[in-house]
């Protein structure tokens, strides 16, 4: 198949459409989720709509909560008859209904940041297709991007789109906290943004330039020999050859078997399994 024969999906503000079996599933598990008290985020395209006002087709719901949260949504849906499967205890589960299901996501996969109960009191009160629920804020919207930078999939600029569309009215001190020790990647988000929107360049603080560039600075006048190669918590594939064939870190594998909160499901006494609906 030629490039001229792949269909990309394209951003626009035209609204999209969801098939009706899709959007009954959907509904259902905003309702489920709701009734049983589960703390939970929505997030995925559903909220880049709300934020920036760019909409996408999409083929699943997005929904963030904490490991916790996530091991017990399970044993309720698979209770009520849906199929269930969790991908990777760090950081992904589904539930099925027939064509369709829903992501319950617990933090990146690459274990760099996590969903913890602070993400879940932060959210936005939204109505998503009208159901009253609540939709992650921008600021963990845009950290949970952050390492969404494969060959693959790149999400560069839905960040460049969240900073404009908010016209920067964000708590930078949020997104800094959140990304912690991986500061650099939203350095150069942002550098990528400064490119993309030259004339809206005061969309973000010049105190923050100032001090993540004097931190970049810093690091360059000071580096350290011991620093670990950290190509692997951007694309284990891409970096596969500096891990596999020239001896460097495998940070990816240290963050994922040290991630103490995982997806446990399901039970002992749900080992025989259910039927699906």
């Amino acid at each position: 198949m030629g490039l001229e024969s792949v269909a990309l999906p394209v951003s626009s503000s035209v609204e999209s459409e969801l098939q009706p079996e899709q959007e009954r599933f959907y509904k259902d598990t905003l309702r489920i989720l709701n009734e049983h008290g589960i703390p939970y985020l929505v997030s995925g395209a559903v909220a880049f709509q709300e934020h920036t006002g760019v909409r996408r087709p999409t083929k699943d719901l997005d929904i963030f909560l904490t490991a916790e949260a996530a091991s017990k949504a399970l044993e309720v849906f698979d209770n009520l008859g849906f199929r269930c499967e969790v991908c990777d205890p760090v950081w992904l589960a589904k539930v099925h209904r027939g064509d369709y299901f829903v992501d319950f996501i617990t933090g990146m996969s690459n274990a760099a940041l996590t969903v913890t109960s602070s993400w879940i009191t932060r959210g936005r009160p939204a109505v998503i297709l009208g159901i009253s629920t609540r939709i992650i804020s921008a600021e963990e919207l845009l950290a949970s991007k952050l390492f969404v930078v494969r060959r693959e999939r790149f999400d560069g600029a839905d960040i460049a789109h969240t900073i404009y569309a908010t016209r920067g009215q964000l708590d930078w001190n949020r997104i800094m906290e959140l990304a912690g020790a991986h500061w650099e990647m939203v350095l150069w988000t942002l550098v990528l943004y400064r490119y993309i929107y030259p004339a809206q360049s005061e969309y973000v603080p010049l105190t923050l330039w100032t001090e993540l560039l004097n931190r970049l600075m810093f690091r360059l006048l000071n580096p350290d020999p011991a620093a670990p190669f950290r190509g692997s918590l951007v694309d284990e594939n891409m970096f596969a050859i500096d891990v596999k064939e020239w001896g460097l870190d495998d940070l990816l594998s240290e963050y994922r078997a040290s991630r103490a909160s995982k997806i446990i499901w399901p039970p002992e006494h749900l080992m025989a399994g259910k039927g699906a609906v």
